[in-house]
């Protein structure tokens, strides 16, 4: 069932893609190429998992259960309340391997997890996507395709379920407010609300996933109830101004009334979650969330008829602009890579070949950000200026003069060059090779995490660095992300694994949706506990 509305204008824009390549079958091959091929993906998938086992092996014994690894110094962080967010976040992903020495480790220790107790602040939005994910998740895959395989007994399976409830329960106070948009920070003892006054699109809108999962398979509708009370607002924006371009939203919330309270966004951080949301709950159940699916349309077109930018150095680049109001902002993120994927999605899903080939251009032009560094790794913020606004106007300036020649040739400068251990280009090319079939984004995916593995790795397991753009990254922050688990490893491994019902599918025969953190969810059809309406 097609949700597409795209305007006259956006169709015009489009015309000539909708027949452009969507599938590029794998050449005919003779039984010892395809050996040879099975035997390099198998040594590749391989080297990804003993990526894992390494990061896995130093967290374990010199950070467990603490939430994060430092591995330079062989210490840790409790970054995420001490609740042992690295563990959680790998869950899923040594699933997903058959690393069941892990699989049991984690397994023995959620059910000992005390998610009433935390000295620091808590945001619902993060630990919505870890920890009620990560559990979430994990239960899924457990009592579904791997079922019995990790010979585990099924009290601590049922027991990730409970503590994913227990988690719920001490969080849903944030959406005791007077419009219910949830306060995005909280305190433990007792569960209470910060107190903040606003709240953003994406941590407000990346919440109906997981807490609508939690209602299906428990049967207990408030869950799901509450996140998409919320998500409401979003669906919904008032007043004008929280809606500068059909589908495409301001970024901040008020708590108290559910208006807007401007109209600057993206699809970078603090925005982009919320459009990665609105597909992904249509995919999950298209029959209660066909309206995400609509507003997901409008924000697609919309991108694709206002924000498509070609620098001025490399035309054959595309990137989406950011705005203000309705002035574009010609500068993007890493973060905001994940659109590639998103658009793909996308596509598949609702069998619009132009979303995915426009998705196809994006992830092409993110992976030029890794190609053209020092390390082969994309820096955290880069700009560039657009080819169709006027040369040097306020909003459209040229690259600083040190980085002149670097744009000549790259069609960006980097504004920010960190590398947080961040996975949103190799999950775009993970989309574009299941979309396709593809090798060459094979190929990326390979020399990416080539990349990280070599520039990242120090000490006991893998550190963020501080530039991209030097040798050897310039330097360590000293810190591994819990992300590095669930998504960069994940991702690097599902390009190369064998086919799997938790791998993303372009034939409408998909089983899983994964959540903003990689944790693949069971789609609902057919494995919700309770059918509900949608409020």
């Amino acid at each position: 069932m097609h949700l597409r509305t795209a305007s006259a204008l956006v169709s015009l824009l489009l015309v000539g893609l909708a027949h452009q390549v969507v599938a590029n079958p794998l050449p005919p091959n003779d039984e010892a190429s395809l050996r040879r091929r099975y035997t390099a993906q198998k040594y590749r998938a391989d080297t990804v998992k003993k990526a894992f086992q390494t990061a896995w092996n130093g967290y374990y014994k010199y950070a467990f259960p603490h939430d994060s690894l430092r591995p330079a110094t062989n210490t840790y962080s409790d970054d995420r309340n001490g609740w042992g967010a690295s563990a959680v976040d790998a869950f899923s992903t040594a699933l997903v391997m058959k690393n069941w020495g892990v699989v049991n480790q984690i397994l023995d220790y959620v059910p000992t997890i005390n998610f009433s107790n935390t000295s620091t602040e808590i945001s619902l939005f993060e630990t919505t996507i870890r920890y009620l994910g990560g559990m979430l998740s994990a239960y899924d895959l457990m009592t579904g395709p791997l079922w019995n395989h990790a010979g585990n007994d099924t009290t601590n399976v049922t027991a990730v379920l409970v503590q994913a409830q227990r988690l719920a329960d001490n969080l849903k106070v944030a959406f005791d407010t007077p419009s219910g948009v949830p306060d995005n920070m909280l305190k433990f003892g007792p569960p209470r609300k910060v107190g903040q006054a606003t709240n953003g699109i994406a941590t407000i809108g990346t919440l109906v996933l997981e807490w609508t999962r939690l209602s299906d398979l428990t049967g207990n509708p408030e869950y799901g109830r509450l996140a998409q009370k919320a998500e409401s607002y979003l669906l919904h924006p008032r007043p004008a101004l929280g809606e500068p371009f059909p589908g495409l939203l301001g970024t901040n919330v008020n708590i108290t009334t559910g208006l807007f309270v401007d109209s600057s966004g993206g699809w970078g951080g603090g925005d982009d979650s919320f459009y990665e949301y609105l597909i992904k709950m249509y995919l999950y159940d298209p029959l209660r969330f066909r309206e995400y699916g609509e507003r997901w349309v409008k924000a697609v077109d919309s991108s694709i008829q206002y924000l498509t930018s070609h620098p001025t150095s490399r035309p054959d680049l595309t990137f989406l602009a950011m705005w203000n109001n309705r002035t574009l902002q010609f500068v993007s993120e890493h973060l905001a890579c994940f659109n590639g994927g998103n658009f793909i999605l996308g596509g598949l899903t609702l069998d619009e070949p132009i979303y995915v080939r426009f998705g196809l251009d994006l992830v092409d032009s993110c992976h030029e950000t890794y190609v053209k560094t020092a390390t082969g790794i994309g820096p955290e913020v880069f700009s560039w200026q657009d080819s169709r606004t006027p040369l040097n106007a306020t909003n459209n300036p040229g690259p600083p003069a040190a980085q002149a020649g670097f744009y000549n040739t790259s069609g960006f400068w980097i504004s920010n060059g960190n590398y947080v251990l961040r996975p949103e280009v190799l999950e775009s090319i993970y989309y574009a090779y299941r979309a396709t079939g593809d090798k060459k984004y094979q190929e990326w995916a390979w020399a990416s995490f080539q990349a990280i593995n070599a520039t990242c790795r120090i000490g006991s397991g893998y550190s963020s660095v501080n530039d991209v753009n030097a040798p050897g990254g310039g330097g360590f922050s000293n810190f591994q992300e819990s992300f590095w688990f669930a998504e960069v490893l994940k991702y690097s491994y599902l390009i190369f694994a064998e086919d799997a019902p938790w791998q993303v599918q372009a034939d409408h025969t998909n089983q899983f949706v994964y959540n903003t953190e990689c944790h693949p969810i069971r789609i609902a059809s057919g494995h919700e506990n309770v059918a509900y309406g949608s409020t």
